[in-house]
């Protein structure tokens, strides 16, 4: 069950119009004006809203098919095997 809120995701297109700097200079002067109390919210939900990225991403790559027995695989794998990529390739 997906538990995150992705209603701000939906409207991209209010997004679109406003640049990310836009918005970092808006949270900047809004940040200016808050008490120390609402600013305590804010980072609690700022973290909640960045833990629930975090957790979508990670919901995105656990359903990527075998991905995490080849991690795991990967990690047994003794380093005198591996290759550094580049002597592989040497254009990369």
């Amino acid at each position: 069950m997906n538990t995150i809120d992705n209603s701000l995701i939906d409207d991209i297109s209010s997004v679109d119009m406003v640049t990310v700097t836009e918005l970092q200079h808006q949270l900047s002067d809004i940040l200016q004006q808050l008490s120390p109390e609402r600013l305590k919210v804010l980072a609690d939900f700022a973290a909640y809203l960045a833990d629930a990225e975090s957790e979508a991403a990670t919901q995105e790559l656990l359903a990527i098919p075998g991905l995490l027995e080849r991690v795991k695989k990967s990690q047994l794998t003794p380093k005198s095997d591996c290759v550094n990529w580049r002597t592989v390739r040497s254009d990369v």
